[in-house]
């Protein structure tokens, strides 16, 4: 009997020493993942998907991580990285050279889109079929400024033309209701936004997609010198999340889509057809042979069309900009 109860002690001693140990190991592996703000250029949006699932999923979580999304305008986002008061940001490819002409070390560590995410659309039957047809007309984009501005202007340069060849017409981002209500007869947009709503809403469009013309460095993940320098490590692990999330998207674009609900304020009660065909445009962009890796040509395009541009006055060392050593 001595014995009996010898042995029932030591059990309950030894489970008590394992839940001991499950409790100390899990409450490690909540508190002990690295905080950080990931910023992104835009609000919450489905084109965003697999940011959402690298977080439900757990990928952020798995890379030792703690993800939370800041959204801002690209130039303030530009600007913390390189002040190195934020460690990331997903920021389009037309930023990162101006930061670095300005004395800003951000470097672009990770493609997220292999093809520039920019299209010049006008109503079927307008006669323009090539980006040289856009001589004399008149064309709506937000500003001068952004990634609609340099899509257009590669277009224009790939085609032999000037921006004193056409009218700019700088109209917000109404450019749906510009080119629907006949205030522009060409307007510059993302090719996964406007041209899903417009042909939603019944209009025949032509589209020219920059990427059909030029290779530009596109949207991707920016870090900065110190933090690569410091903790290579650490930007290995958010590159390698964000490409599993990317993967998972791709790979199931309807769970990507439920899980963003959670995320976008009225996805689950926007239209489902647009907004499903906006996150298929964009998984199109974002398809590569290598994940995440970037094109050096990509680059040297974007330098020579800054340059055209007078965005940056003078040529950059590119080996500095960007690097792909961080892909899994």
């Amino acid at each position: 009997m001595s014995r009996t109860i010898h042995f029932r002690v030591y059990v309950s001693r030894f489970t008590f020493f394992v839940l001991l140990l499950l409790t100390a190991c899990g409450s490690k592996s909540t508190t002990s993942l690295t905080h950080l703000r990931l910023s992104l250029g835009y609000i919450p949006n489905i084109q965003f998907a697999p940011l959402y699932v690298a977080v439900e999923k757990g990928y952020f979580a798995d890379a030792g991580l703690e993800v939370e999304f800041a959204y801002m305008d690209e130039n303030q986002a530009a600007a913390l990285v390189g002040a190195d008061e934020l460690k990331f940001a997903v920021v389009s490819g037309e930023q990162v050279l101006p930061a670095r002409a300005q004395g800003l070390p951000v470097v672009y560590v990770m493609a997220w889109y292999q093809q520039y995410p920019v299209s010049v659309v006008a109503k079927s039957g307008q006669g323009i079929r090539t980006p040289l047809d856009l001589r004399g007309k008149t064309i709506g984009l937000p500003g001068l400024y952004g990634a609609n501005y340099i899509g257009l202007r590669a277009l224009l340069h790939a085609a032999g033309l000037s921006e004193s060849d056409v009218t700019l017409d700088s109209i917000g981002y109404t450019q749906v209701e510009a080119l629907a209500t006949g205030r522009d007869q060409v307007v510059s947009v993302y090719t996964t936004n406007e041209p899903v709503q417009l042909r939603a809403q019944g209009y025949e469009l032509t589209e020219l997609r920059v990427a059909d013309y030029v290779q530009l460095a596109s949207n991707g993940l920016i870090s900065n010198e110190n933090t690569i320098a410091e903790n290579p490590d650490l930007v290995r692990r958010m590159v390698g999340a964000i490409l599993h999330g990317i993967s998972d998207t791709i790979a199931d674009p309807d769970k990507a889509y439920t899980i963003s609900e959670k995320y976008v304020e009225n996805l689950a009660q926007a239209d489902t057809t647009v907004q499903k065909q906006v996150l298929a445009t964009s998984i199109d962009l974002w398809k590569a042979d290598r994940p995440g890796h970037s094109d050096p040509q990509a680059w040297e395009n974007m330098q020579a069309v800054l340059l055209d541009m007078g965005l940056i006055s003078t040529t950059l060392d590119l080996s500095k900009a960007f690097t792909n050593d961080f892909l899994p």
